[in-house]
């Protein structure tokens, strides 16, 4: 078998290719995928760690997670076909009236490599979009993002129409974006906040814990 900590080591430096090598010839070996999971999970938080400490920046973590998708796109069928469930269901997206994406996508990537199961909507996207996927995939989380001030106001929206169409009570609700604050999100309802894409990983472990105990 491949040493070990490979597959961890090709994801952190971001090496795609031989991420998927590495998976393959563990694999091969008769590797548990579960455990290869778990070594890339393990290797993404050390990716979020280092972005938070500024080792890493956005290329880095860019590269990082076209590795674990890599990996990734060789275990999922394994992982379903053994009935494993993820750490939750993230339904992601920016909101309605805004086109930028570049931070969604690096929080919709550390997700799933914490092992979330991420459903990304995009850009642009309309309430009842967001509630539509919610309901078929059985989101526990979604996740709203914003760029620009003028679009802020649309995660308000989504939220209300979250609540009027009767399932907010099953979804968590966390916002994010540079213009967004902690005092925007508590002002709007929503149920976390964060400031960037290592600590999104953080609160979608929290809200998943809260809706366990609740």
């Amino acid at each position: 078998m491949n040493e070990p900590g490979a597959l961890y080591t090709a994801v952190l430096d971001g090496d795609a290719k031989g991420a998927a090598a590495h998976c393959q010839r563990e694999l091969t070996a008769g590797a548990d995928p579960h455990a290869l999971v778990q070594q890339m999970i393990a290797a993404m938080d050390e990716v979020g760690q280092r972005f938070e400490c500024e080792e890493y920046f956005v290329p880095e973590l860019l590269l990082a997670a076209r590795a674990m998708k890599a990996a990734l796109a060789l275990l999922r069928p394994l992982m379903a076909a053994s009935g494993a469930q993820p750490a939750g269901r993230v339904v992601i997206g920016t909101v309605k009236g805004d086109l930028h994406d570049i931070g969604k996508n690096l929080v919709a990537a550390l997700l799933e490599g914490a092992g979330f199961e991420v459903h990304d909507l995009g850009a642009d996207v309309a309430p009842e979009r967001f509630i539509e996927e919610a309901k078929t995939h059985g989101a526990d989380i979604v996740a709203l993002s914003a760029l620009l001030t003028v679009t802020m106001p649309a995660m308000r929206t989504t939220i209300e129409a979250f609540d009027r169409a009767g399932c907010r009570a099953g979804v968590r609700i966390m916002v994010g974006g540079a213009p967004v604050t902690r005092a925007y999100a508590d002002e709007i309802g929503a149920d976390g906040y964060s400031d960037n894409a290592s600590t999104a990983v953080t609160l979608a472990r929290e809200l998943m814990s809260k809706r366990s105990a609740a």
